[in-house]
């Protein structure tokens, strides 16, 4: 089945109401692996109540619509659908527990050619319902592997963030749990590809795979600990493209470059040799 170009382009993404609690905030971190030195102070702040901080990068979980493209007839073949890149802008210092919205639309659907899949692009509107006051902005591109060449536009896409040649300036190595996957889905992201094996086999993986939005956090965890001292109030924006799929138990190696408020990372899996998320570029204060 091809992708309905007409029919995707013309739906109306549900609007995303979301109470959000202090134990929603502790188990985001809990999930990209905050509190593996309790003794840390730092790491602390994000899984303690007391005097709780939210991760900067629990901004792509705000509003977060779940599998919409699974709620229409789109031609999308679900079992090949993954994470291309992933953003975030905070406009207004994330809440730790409060009533928010979600509002995600698509911006744009990509037709890479038979056998090369599609994207879809999207945009979503983060705001506090209490004053209706802008929270964050994320941006995301879903690859759907199995669904190019339906006759789509080839066109436009964003240039990839370019990675310097010289050597990283900073180096940090974070590690998974073998259980990260089944913790982070709790954080609202219950794709079966994260937890079934026999899922995982029909998509062509030999074991569930880590989320690319916890792949993502874990980098955004090694800026926060390595270039901003573990304060969140220093993270201003981040944006990556996802190369490689990460299995729950990896160490990743997040490698950075600063110049100015820029910080360019790419993030790897030292242990096969495989880059797995790439083009970073997040903002600093």
């Amino acid at each position: 089945m091809a992708i309905n170009l007409e029919k995707l382009l013309g739906f109306d993404i549900p609007e995303v109401e979301q109470r959000l609690t202090k134990r929603d905030t502790i188990l985001y971190a809990l999930g990209v692996g905050l509190g593996s030195e309790p003794g840390d102070a730092s790491q602390l702040r994000f899984v303690y109540e007391k005097e709780l901080h939210a991760l900067p990068t629990m901004a792509i979980i705000l509003g977060y619509p779940g599998p919409w493209h699974a709620q229409g007839d789109f031609g999308i073949t679900r079992s090949h659908v993954v994470h291309g890149e992933q953003g975030f802008r905070i406009i207004k210092p994330l809440p730790v527990e409060g009533d928010i919205s979600g509002k995600t639309r698509i911006t744009g659907v990509v037709d890479k050619g038979k056998d090369k899949g599609a994207l879809i692009m999207t945009e979503c509107i983060v705001r506090e319902k209490s004053s209706g006051d802008m929270v964050c902005m994320l941006t995301s591109t879903t690859f759907c592997r199995a669904d190019g060449g339906f006759g789509g536009p080839d066109g436009p896409m964003k240039a990839p963030h370019a990675i310097p040649g010289a050597p990283p300036q900073h180096v940090c190595d974070l590690p998974t749990l073998s259980q990260a996957a089944l913790i982070y889905r709790l954080s609202g992201d219950y794709n079966p590809l994260h937890a079934d094996p026999a899922y995982a086999a029909k998509a062509g993986y030999p074991m569930p795979i880590l989320h690319g939005r916890c792949t993502f956090s874990i980098a955004g965890h090694a800026i926060l600990k390595t270039l901003c001292g573990y304060d969140p109030a220093r993270f201003v924006s981040m944006e990556g493209r996802f190369s490689s799929p990460v299995f729950p138990g990896e160490t990743i190696r997040t490698e950075m470059w600063r110049e100015g408020n820029v910080v360019s990372f790419r993030a790897t899996v030292p242990s096969r040799g495989v880059t797995v998320l790439n083009n970073g570029r997040a903002e600093i204060r």
